[in-house]
């Protein structure tokens, strides 16, 4: 007899079989998805990455395969050689194959499965850490197994639209020479040099500003970058981005080619088409309208910052904001408007105090309208001037029962707590749907932004000074290098993000490669020409080699997975997660070094363990 894989091939997978196949002889491979006994007959569901097939194997067929259907259970390897029939009046209309079954004539086992820890089934409510150690089990899902389709999908999107667009695909290396600034790096001993240590590359930055001085003007590739970091639910120690990089390029030009692929993406991926070019926003907006550089346009609910206002009436009567009456720098004073359709009690706005001091404010100042514009249940009804009130009305666009909800202090902290509001009251009013509401087939469902134009520099309040608010060789505005040696914090740049709904899925920026300019930005942070040599001598001794004007962007692929596929977290969208620990649950990494590993690396562990 013919052996399956041998000598029967494959015809067709478990999820294309229909009506216009009836009398075809198949075979299949795939898993047992589930078993019933009929008595004269053992039907099966048979599953692979494509699908079900409903599978009948009847005792008239033969005795010897009837008698190995009957050892069929769950998570069984198998492979089926039989004629497709009709299933008649008995179509289940969930199944593309749902209008037919294969009567089975032959059947072999290629392996038997231990009963699994958890059922393969597209839902289930085991714990994730379960499923995380029997990953290779999860994998086997239906909803899992789509996911990473669709991602292998994005990959060949990716290269083809890119490869069209002039770019070629190159490789950096992942053991590089540690350089500062930026994320920790893991880093690696090497054992050939003893002592010395490679980094884990955090991501190509240097080596494709590289490619550009060597005249390769397009680069890209898909990458895995590395960042020794804390996690959290959207971050993984290893991740993967879409890198490129470009020559002899303007900002316009990185923007055009990033949507283009893009576009291109939603559009092969998803099927819907987005309109082109992106919207853009200043930075200085983002942060005043939406307290961060990634704002959520699904909804409005802006802050309105009431700094001028307030010192503009001295205070506005109120004790707690005399120190306003002077507009200080640094510290400012906004609100947000809640309206009344929200129709909150006074309980659910006290709970959006706590939410606040939560995220370390001092609490939350807040006021509900009259109908003639007073303000009620306010501890700052009794103080605010009538003037000030009114105009901070005007200024909020308030109505009666909307609420006022206000934050003023610390320019960071007051950005962090009511953008955080924001978001919160933008879930709990419903203004912020779910994956799948309203229709992702929808292009209004996706808001693209790009944020632009921000500060090259940020103060550090711990070193007291100014370091790159993203990296040292971004180039500033040539309006702005003026600035460089007397208010580094005026210095605006061509740095920018990509936000989508709410996240940040790439940045980038033109490239810095003047050396006289690259020096005065050097200083502006306090680095000695002499010290920016031992950090990045090599790529500074590049661009003094005729380096063209370049500039790129990473794109999360990660994240971009996690949003085409409406996934409900990063790890669904990573074959091979770690979990917040960092830790992979089903191979238990990391592990103990052995002795002779160590002493080969000459390194010793210090660390004893807490008893």
């Amino acid at each position: 007899m013919a052996e399956f894989i041998r000598d029967l091939k494959r015809t067709h997978s478990c999820g294309e079989l229909t009506a216009k196949d009836v009398g075809k002889e198949v075979i299949l491979f795939g898993w047992v998805h589930n078993r019933r006994d009929h008595g004269g007959a053992v039907f099966i569901d048979l599953r692979d990455r494509a699908g079900l097939t409903q599978v009948v194997f009847e005792a008239e067929a033969g005795r010897e395969m009837h008698d190995l259907a009957q050892e069929l259970r769950y998570e069984f390897c198998i492979g089926v050689r039989g004629k497709v029939v009709s299933r008649g009046g008995n179509v289940n209309p969930r199944l593309v194959t749902g209008e037919i079954e294969v009567h089975a004539a032959q059947l072999a086992i290629f392996n038997r499965s231990e009963t699994p820890p958890f059922l393969i089934e597209d839902k289930i409510d085991t714990a994730e850490d379960k499923r995380l150690h029997y990953r290779y089990l999860d994998l086997r899902r239906a909803p899992l197994q789509q996911t990473l389709m669709k991602r292998s999908e994005m990959n060949a999107v990716t290269r083809q639209t890119l490869n069209r667009l002039g770019f070629l695909e190159l490789e950096t290396p992942f053991l590089v020479k540690y350089t500062p600034g930026g994320a920790r790096n893991f880093l690696v001993p090497a054992r050939l040099s003893p002592g010395k240590f490679y980094a884990l590359a955090e991501s190509p930055q240097l080596f494709k500003q590289l490619f550009m001085v060597a005249g390769f003007e397009r680069y890209f590739q898909i990458v895995k970058c590395f960042r020794d970091e804390d996690l959290r639910l959207d971050r993984q120690p290893e991740f993967t981005q879409i890198d490129l990089e470009m020559s002899f390029v303007t900002q316009d030009d990185v923007f055009a080619a990033v949507e283009e692929l893009v576009t291109a993406l939603w559009s092969e991926v998803l099927g819907v088409e987005i309109a082109k070019p992106f919207p853009r926003m200043r930075y200085e907006q983002s942060m005043r309208e939406y307290g961060n550089d990634k704002p959520d346009l699904r909804f409005g609910m802006q802050h309105v910052d009431l700094t001028s206002l307030i010192a503009e009436f001295k205070g506005a009567g109120v004790p707690m904001w005399q120190s306003f009456a002077t507009a200080a720098p640094g510290q400012i004073v906004k609100a947000l408007r809640v309206p009344a359709s929200a129709n909150f009690s006074r309980t659910e706005t006290d709970k959006l105090e706590e939410i606040a001091k939560g995220m370390g404010a001092r609490g939350l100042a807040r006021a509900k309208i009259g109908e003639t514009g007073e303000w009620t249940q306010s501890p700052l009804a009794k103080s605010i001037a009538k003037e000030a009130r009114d105009a901070i009305n005007a200024a909020t666009g308030a109505q009666a029962g909307d609420i006022l909800l206000f934050q003023f202090g610390k320019e960071a902290m007051v950005h962090t707590v009511l953008a955080n509001l924001r978001l919160h009251l933008g879930k709990r009013l419903g203004l912020i749907p779910e994956y799948g509401t309203p229709d992702p087939k929808r292009a209004d469902s996706w808001k693209f932004l790009w944020v632009v134009d921000p500060p090259l520099f940020e103060y550090n309040e711990e070193l007291k000074h100014w370091v790159a608010a993203h990296h040292a060789f971004t180039r500033p505005h040539d309006e702005s290098i003026q600035y460089l040696e007397t208010d580094p914090g005026k210095v605006l740049c061509y740095r920018y993000d990509l936000v989508l709904n709410g996240f940040e899925i790439g940045g980038g920026s033109i490239r810095l490669h003047d050396p006289a300019v690259q020096e005065r930005v050097f200083a502006a942070m306090g680095i000695s020409p002499k010290e920016a040599e031992q950090k990045f001598g090599f790529l500074l001794q590049a661009l003094r080699f005729g380096a063209p004007p370049h500039g790129g962007i990473a794109l999360g692929m990660d994240r971009l997975a996690f949003l085409l596929t409406g996934a409900e977290s990063l790890r669904d969208v990573i074959p091979f997660p770690k979990t917040q620990k960092g830790t992979d649950l089903m191979t238990d990494a990391p592990g103990d070094a052995d002795p002779e590993q160590l002493r080969e690396l000459h390194i010793a562990v210090t660390y004893k363990p807490q008893t």
